[in-house]
């Protein structure tokens, strides 16, 4: 295994592990009645996801380009390798949900106190987190009892399953097509941002409109964070059974993707 490979795996974990902890920080939001802090510390979190993918993004394409000129180099096993990569970043968001969710909730109260990321960097605050071992909490089997499936809308589970899967594939996915067709590579390439968007298209007008509503909702009831902390852990598993679902899109994605950019030519 290369150290491109290895670069591409635990970036790839980064990804996937910090969007997915979002919904923790979120709960930590409605625990302390502070959302709308919470959501911008959500956006500092996601942009370390984002800057990951920047890093991310030209070494898949190096081995594409690589495998162009040496046929020993199986691309599409690479790719599965970084789909299982994101599955694995996902599962591992799921058993640190408790404790970032504790960590989320110290986190906005600092942020709330010191008024910017700037100032919560500082040696004074540096030096408590020596202390995070005490909010640490394991997974236990009792909180696999709390999360039955009941309450919560089956749709917005299948919506970020179906999501997910196009969002983790779609990215690979292109690149594949411009290997089954080299002729066609910069169109199959471009089409990237055509999947990424319809994914975001079906993120925005169906999925984070319901979920701002069950937050909002949550606010106002008693035993609103009980509730979430149910609703988010559940996301979580859905975005996992999404990561799955990208490996049996990955394949035939390329296929019509390639076939797309033959007929745009």
């Amino acid at each position: 295994m290369t150290i491109k490979i290895i670069i591409i795996i635990f970036l790839t974990i980064i990804i996937h592990g910090t969007e997915t902890l979002s919904y923790s920080i979120r709960l930590g939001g409605i625990r302390l009645k502070k959302i709308a802090v919470s959501l911008s510390l959500t956006g500092i979190v996601l942009l370390i996801a984002r800057t990951s993918n920047m890093f991310q993004a030209p070494l898949l394409g190096a081995i594409v380009d690589n495998a162009k000129v040496n046929a020993s180099i199986d691309v599409l096993k690479v790719f599965r390798i970084a789909l299982l990569s994101a599955s694995a970043g996902t599962l591992l968001a799921l058993f640190l949900y408790p404790t970032f969710t504790r960590l989320s909730m110290l986190m906005i109260k600092r942020l709330e106190v010191d008024g910017s990321v700037i100032s919560m960097m500082k040696m004074t605050n540096i030096h408590k987190l020596k202390r995070t071992d005490t909010y640490v909490r394991r997974p236990r089997i009792q909180m696999l009892y709390r999360l039955r499936i009941g309450g919560i809308p089956k749709r917005i589970m299948l919506i970020n399953i179906i999501v997910t899967a196009i969002y983790t594939s779609g990215i690979l996915a292109a690149l594949y097509a411009s290997v089954l067709n080299p002729g066609h590579s910069a169109t199959s390439n471009m089409a990237t941002g055509v999947v990424n968007g319809i994914a975001t298209i079906l993120l925005t007008i169906f999925l984070d409109p319901q979920i701002a509503l069950m937050t909002e909702r949550a606010l106002n009831e008693g035993n609103g964070d009980d509730k979430m902390t149910k609703t988010y852990a559940w996301l979580m598993v859905a975005r996992f059974f999404g990561t799955l679902l990208a490996q049996f899109l990955l394949v035939p994605s390329a296929v019509f993707i390639s076939w797309v950019s033959s007929v745009l030519a």
